[in-house]
């Protein structure tokens, strides 16, 4: 079967040639047979909505090249296109009338083809003519209304949507040292590697006059030993210690509420003050605590850490939730959402807190005091081999074996996983990163910030790694160490005020 497709388009409803066309049957069969036109589009209606659609994807691929243009037919036909983006549609009636909508270059309205014939009453015939010429010269005509108002916009947003995956996050990430309206930071890692040295001296300079609060990240109600060490070694050294026990699970804005509570009880039982140091989505928590609430709670809090906390934004949270990204493709969206809702009894919306829309948005609204003293810690994870072999110790399990119960040791490969993160956001978007959070996402604006040399990954703040180095300081001397900072920190701007009053 030979078909002329062109022509198919052209003759529309009527199923005509027009006025010096040529009369060979559009469809011949192999026996000589010929089928009109006419006859056509009511049998096969899906081969003219295929010829359609072939046309518009013709002109919408035309448009990416609007240097060239694209011609039907030979030379000196009506039926050049040299504008692809214009677009007429000849929609098909049950009645077998013919309804047209012209869409001339974008910016112009379009006109149906009642429109068209009240407007075009009063021309001459000569006149109606050159228009229809002219207007066929710079149009697609489609005798079926559905396969056309999908063809184009189809093609428009598979185009869209690649070009959103292949983008992912690259935009966004770092999106808080490029607002001009955000505070520079301060470089505190020198001072930040003579406290830590002075700690594993021996040296401790906590003072026992504040009360200190660690709130946890995202799945810290699952992780028994999240944070356990440092209180542990905090209340060793006569410091009043406490773990926020909050739903981590949660949304951002239920837990700075329970945070401020916390606070609020902390300093009426002890009448101290208090420091917050917030691992992950716990400093996230931490912040949004004193930027809802601070004229509550700006005589009851010293200051804030923020330790690998996505304060910009998560790529990898964003990557899973946002429409058109590679979540979508696999349904990790909807997986995630089962797990967080139905397995841990937890809020989607605890992970999309996270994604750079909502992160933008927040601190558009509240962002954190200017007076409020802030260090913030990021840092880099390692993506070596050797990684793949780390096991970092998450609980432990009691067995009853003798007449005292033993403790064995819980492990899971953390570091692999973090390092196997890690290794994707380098190739992906050339960030650097701890495997879940970029460098530059965690260096909160206006606070002095610490940037290690040594490969720390996420998971590493909170649960000490089986294969330490003896000679490196752990998790809970990095924590003194991040608070001692603040408390300096705090200091200068105490002695900075009272310089400018005097």
């Amino acid at each position: 079967m030979e078909i002329d497709f062109y022509k198919l388009i052209r003759m529309g409803e009527a199923g005509q040639p027009k006025e010096g066309e040529s009369t060979r049957p559009l469809v011949s069969g192999g026996s000589g047979e010929s089928v009109p036109a006419s006859q056509l589009f009511t049998s096969l209606p899906a081969l003219n909505e295929a010829a359609s659609y072939i046309n518009q994807a013709t002109s919408y691929l035309g448009s990416c090249f609007s240097d060239y243009s694209v011609e039907y037919g030979g030379q000196g036909s009506c039926n050049s296109l040299s504008q692809p983006h214009e677009l007429l549609r000849l929609t098909s009636g049950a009645d077998g009338s013919s309804p047209v909508s012209v869409c001339v270059t974008p910016g112009q309205r379009c006109s149906t083809s009642s429109e068209a014939s009240t407007s075009t009453a009063a021309n001459s015939p000569s006149r109606e003519s050159t228009e229809t010429q002219s207007q066929s010269s710079n149009a697609i005509v489609t005798s079926n209304g559905v396969g056309g108002f999908y063809g184009i916009s189809m093609f428009q947003g598979l185009i869209e949507r690649a070009r959103r995956t292949v983008r992912g996050s690259a935009d966004d990430i770092g999106w808080l040292q490029r607002d001009p309206e955000m505070p520079s930071v301060e470089d505190g890692t020198d001072r930040f590697n003579k406290i830590l040295e002075d700690i594993g001296h021996g040296v401790h300079r906590l003072p026992n006059t504040l009360v200190y609060l660690l709130v946890p990240g995202l799945f810290s109600n699952h992780g028994p030993l999240y944070f356990v060490d440092t209180k542990t070694k905090f209340s060793k050294l006569g410091l009043a210690c406490h773990i926020a026990k909050i739903h981590s699970e949660s949304s951002v804005e239920k837990n700075a509420r329970e945070i401020k509570e916390y606070i609020e009880e902390l300093c009426w039982g002890s009448n101290k003050k208090v420091l917050l140091l917030g691992h992950s989505k716990g400093g996230i928590d931490a912040a949004a605590a004193l930027s809802l609430y601070w004229p509550d709670l700006k005589d009851k809090v010293a200051g804030l850490v923020l330790a690998q906390s996505p304060y910009g934004g998560s790529p990898i949270a964003t990557d899973i939730l946002r429409e058109g990204q590679l979540g979508d493709y696999v349904n990790l969206r909807k997986l995630m959402e089962i797990m967080i809702s139905k397995v841990i009894k937890g809020d989607i919306q605890a992970l999309e807190d996270l994604t750079y829309e909502r992160r933008k948005q927040f601190l558009k609204n509240h962002p954190l005091p200017r007076e409020l003293p802030t260090v913030s810690f990021r840092t880099e994870a390692s993506i070596s081999p050797a990684v793949l072999a780390t096991l970092s110790h998450v609980a432990h399990a009691e067995l009853p074996l003798t007449n005292q119960a033993t403790k064995l040791p819980v492990v899971m490969p953390l570091g692999a996983a973090m390092a196997a993160c890690a290794q994707l956001l380098q190739v992906r978007y050339g960030e650097k990163s701890d495997g879940l959070v970029t460098c530059c996402d965690a260096e909160v604006p206006g606070s002095v910030v610490v940037r290690p040399k040594r490969k720390l990954d996420h998971a590493w703040m909170v649960y000490s790694s089986l294969n330490e180095v003896p000679l490196e300081a752990d998790a809970a001397q990095v924590c003194e160490a991040l608070l001692t900072l603040l408390v300096q920190v705090e200091e200068e701007k105490q002695r900075k005020a009272a310089t400018k009053n005097d």
